[in-house]
């Protein structure tokens, strides 16, 4: 899908039906007749729009002068919408997925391509971001990458708060579901804590001018951005010690429950081998009468000196404490 924006005289966001200049071209996983319309018809370069729809591309920041063509590349916040495991579904994962900008100088036009549809497009392009305008390339970039910052907060804190519900649900019972649900968000916060590093280095090269020239307001919303982005690696940091920590906790408990349940079963099957022992000598197949064998006869011997055997063996194993 490709859709052509610009901002009115009224400040809302405007659909056009054609490219022009100062306008905001928005591409959301272009099929190979779009990709070809970005790269022919708007004078996108082919390699800028390859990288642009490669899942693993990194965050950067890239200049060509031939083409006098700007591109920029972020990691944003996804989730996958398994749905929440309160209500008994699938666990939920978050993950990161490329943004790209590219800024075309001789054209006059901004161009964002991703390769799925995410909330930080749709919120510029439904209007729901104030002061934006799409004349103004270098802050309507900063507003986006300001967007980007502010969704990796919002999803660390409800991953925060998914993993206190979760943890709140293991002490009550230890389940696969509540496991596997911690080290989703445990490897969740590993893919943020990753992509937001590299975004951290893509705007301080911004924030050096070179590349992107920077005015006063550009400077300070820059400031802006480069503050949400420090707070989301420290809270990503730390909710990853904090759910690694707990994970060890809980694996630790397991373990330790397994030895108490294996020790139980252990103790079990000592007491109630000395019954068989004892009936063994009772069942051989021997002559009878047998000397070594007393009261081969009396039925209700065997059973008392099994019983008395019992009790014994569970009074030491209780004494040295291992009976609970």
């Amino acid at each position: 899908m490709i859709e052509y924006l610009k901002t009115g005289t009224d400040g809302t966001m405007e659909r056009l039906e054609a490219p022009e200049t100062g306008c905001w071209v928005n591409a959301v996983a272009p099929t190979a007749e779009e990709r070809e319309l970005l790269e022919r018809e708007l004078g996108v370069l082919p390699e800028f729009v390859g990288s642009a729809l490669d899942e693993e591309e990194t965050s950067r920041i890239d200049y060509d002068d031939d083409a006098n063509q700007i591109f920029v590349i972020v990691d944003y916040p996804t989730v996958e919408e398994d749905g929440a495991p309160a209500r008994g579904s699938l666990p939920l994962q978050y993950d990161t997925m490329p943004l790209s900008m590219v800024f075309l100088r001789d054209r006059g036009m901004f161009v964002t391509i991703s390769i799925l549809d995410n909330p930080v497009v749709s919120d510029l392009a439904a209007g729901r971001i104030r002061n934006v305008d799409t004349h103004y390339r270098t802050r309507f970039l900063l507003q986006m990458l300001l967007r980007v910052s502010q969704l990796y907060l919002l999803y660390l804190r409800r991953i925060d708060r998914l993993s206190s519900h979760t943890e709140a649900r293991l002490h009550a019972s230890v389940r696969n579901e509540e496991l596997i649900q911690m080290l989703n968000l445990e490897k969740s916060l590993v893919y943020f804590s990753t992509s937001l590093k590299s975004d951290e280095v893509t705007l301080n090269k911004i924030a050096q001018g070179r590349i992107i020239p920077l005015y006063e307001d550009d400077q300070d919303l820059l400031e802006d951005v480069l503050v949400e982005v420090h707070q989301a690696i420290e809270m990503a940091n730390i909710y990853s010690g904090t759910l690694s920590g707990t994970m060890d906790a809980f694996a630790s408990i397991i373990s330790n429950n397994l030895n108490i349940v294996m020790k139980v079963l252990s103790v079990i099957t000592i007491v109630m081998a000395i019954p068989n022992i004892i009936f063994g000598f009772y069942g051989m197949n021997v002559d009878l009468p047998f000397d070594g064998v007393p009261f081969f006869d009396n039925w209700a011997f065997p059973i008392v000196i099994a019983a008395v055997c019992c009790l014994v063996a569970a009074w030491i194993f209780k004494r040295k404490g291992m009976w609970h």
